[in-house]
């Protein structure tokens, strides 16, 4: 399919640019918010974005991958632990200024990284090819990790495994007055345990 274009500029260096700048502000705007649900909402946006951006270069599978892993499980429970946790945001932003000089420095080296990334490729960006050797590159990508780095894959998803139990572990509350369920003495339960016979006399209730 041919590229269309607007005058002398093709669709998707415009569509870039708009998917950049909309990604750029949401980046600033996650540090900058001071509620920190509104931060999570724009972190979401930003994750959004830049699925398109995956979307351009061909790149669907990872674009996919972006916001269900993203959007639909990190975002929304950070949300949820936002939302939950009695957390004082006021004490975690007094030491902010004193972080601002480092945490500027570190943005530049990224921005310069991107920047040498970029035009280190040069015209090498329009030879790209998102699925090499396979027609989608959803399959491209499946043919890679479950051949040449299957074991890392999978020790990744171990990985993963045990940062959800540490962190279920480490929410957990019990709470004294609440009932929980005891299933080991609710299978060891005899008759005479569950159950009370009463001898009612006659004309009366219990």
């Amino acid at each position: 399919m041919a590229a269309g274009n607007i005058g002398a500029v093709p669709v998707e260096l415009i569509a870039f640019y708009i998917l950049a700048a909309i990604v750029t502000f949401s980046a600033i705007a996650v540090i900058a918010a001071k509620n920190p649900v509104h931060s999570v909402l724009w972190l979401i946006t930003a994750f959004f974005t830049s699925a398109g951006l995956l979307v351009l270069i061909g790149a669907e599978f990872l674009a996919m991958l972006l916001v269900v892993v993203y959007v639909g499980a990190v975002a929304v429970l950070f949300l949820f632990v936002v939302m939950m946790l009695d957390v004082d945001f006021v004490e975690l932003k007094q030491g902010f200024l004193s972080y601002l000089p480092f945490g500027a420095l570190v943005g530049i080296a990224f921005i310069a990284e991107i920047a040498l990334a970029t035009f280190a490729r040069g015209s090498d960006m329009a030879e790209l090819n998102p699925s090499p050797g396979a027609e989608t590159n959803a399959e491209a990508i499946g043919q890679v990790m479950y051949t040449e780095y299957l074991l890392l894959f999978q020790l990744s998803g171990i990985v993963l495994l045990v940062a959800m139990i540490g962190a279920i572990v480490l929410t957990l509350r019990h709470k004294p007055h609440v009932k929980r369920q005891n299933i080991a003495k609710q299978t060891a339960r005899t008759r005479k345990d569950a159950t009370r016979r009463i001898d009612v006399e006659s004309g009366k209730g219990l």
